[in-house]
């Protein structure tokens, strides 16, 4: 198995497409065409990591966080970032990080926290808009149906449950070939005119390329007119945080002391209690003080994240409970996620959760 072929599986889970445009995702370090000896999934990539590799005889670095978040100017070891790369290199393991990809995936990070919560009737917190285009295109009359086909099976025409594609078969418009194009219909090297009809489609954005490609490899014309729009939706299976119910309400302390258990947490650091019972619970795993106003709108009563500033603790506004319980316990569970999903696509190969803390933060 090659590395590309590792990262199609990872691009199901969790397109890049739809990580944050800060961050810093997909294959770090390394070549797609590498064959893979085995897999190390970690949270974070540091020196003992690639120890880790190293020792299992895995070539190929699954992390959550991106060892590469800027521009590197020198590799002289000062930092443990080039430390850490310039190991990796010199031993020949890849880097893939999968990071704000799986944060906005409805089965990622979030979903697994509140799968440790037991949280039912889960919803995205924040949807993520404009994750749906729109392709417009003309063919020739007598081979629109057999484009509209192959446009199909790569994944255009439909969304969710619905199909979305309007075809014409109208003649809405002519295609003009040049003195020197050579097309399939009509008379090689003659000018000619041909009726056209045209085609609409809509695919999710991560598909672009795949759907650009289809669409080339199967038009007659030398130079393909087409247009790509970006639609204006709000998606309800992806983007960050979620919502979800406790079965039975529970008396707020004991529910922060239950999260405390739940993730390990050194301590848990919270806003004022409100007196009221716990029923509505908001998560995001890592830096979430930006969706504190989301959480309040939802209806939360308490929201789980990590990463709070002194004076964010003041913008729970007596509305809800704000629960800081740290940035690696709340994301913990991700690199058992990702180790679960590889081994259900990949079951006759050789992938390894690390068993490294790799926590920069202590507790007294």
């Amino acid at each position: 198995m090659l590395i590309k072929e590792v990262i199609q599986h990872l691009e199901a889970l969790a397109p890049t497409s739809y990580a944050e445009d800060f961050d810093n995702v997909g294959l770090l370090v390394g070549t797609p065409d590498t064959k893979v000896t085995g897999i190390l999934v970690t949270l974070d990539t540091l020196e003992v990591i690639i120890d880790e590799a190293i020792e299992n005889n895995c070539n190929l670095i699954v992390s959550f966080h991106p060892i590469v978040f800027k521009g590197i100017k020198k590799f002289n070891g000062n930092t443990y970032v080039d430390r850490v790369v310039t190991k990796a290199i010199k031993h020949d393991i890849a880097i893939f990080a999968i990071h704000t990809a799986l944060d906005n995936a409805i089965h990622g990070v979030n979903d697994m926290i509140c799968e440790q919560l037991g949280l039912i009737n889960r919803q995205i917190l924040i949807p993520q808009q404009k994750t749906i285009k729109k392709l417009v295109t003309y063919a020739p009359v007598a081979e629109a149906d057999q484009l509209k086909s192959k446009l199909f099976e790569a994944g255009a025409g439909t969304i969710g449950k619905y199909s979305n594609c309007s075809f014409s078969s109208e003649g809405l418009g002519t295609f003009k070939a040049s003195e020197t194009a050579n097309p399939s219909i009509g008379e090689i090297g003659k000018t000619h005119t041909e009726k056209e009809s045209q085609i609409e489609v809509t695919f999710p954005k991560h598909l672009e390329s795949t759907i650009l490609k289809t669409l080339f490899n199967n038009h007659s014309y030398e130079e393909v007119a087409y247009e790509v729009t970006t639609l204006e939706n709000t998606n309800q299976n992806i983007g960050m945080g979620m919502i979800g119910e406790l079965p039975d309400t529970m008396d707020e302390l004991d529910f922060l002391k239950h999260i405390k258990k739940t993730f390990k947490s050194g301590c848990v650091r919270h806003s004022q209690l409100l007196g009221k019972p716990i029923k509505k619970v908001a998560v995001l795993g890592g830096s979430g003080s930006f969706a504190i106003k989301n959480a309040q709108k939802a209806g939360a009563d308490i929201f789980i994240t990590a990463d709070l500033k002194y004076h964010q603790f003041y913008e729970a506004e007596k509305k809800l409970i704000l629960a800081d319980i740290g940035h690696y316990e709340s994301e913990q569970y991700t690199k058992n996620l990702i180790v679960s999903y590889l081994r259900k696509k990949i079951s006759n190969f050789a992938i390894i959760l690390s068993d490294k803390n790799t926590n920069p933060i202590q507790y007294l």
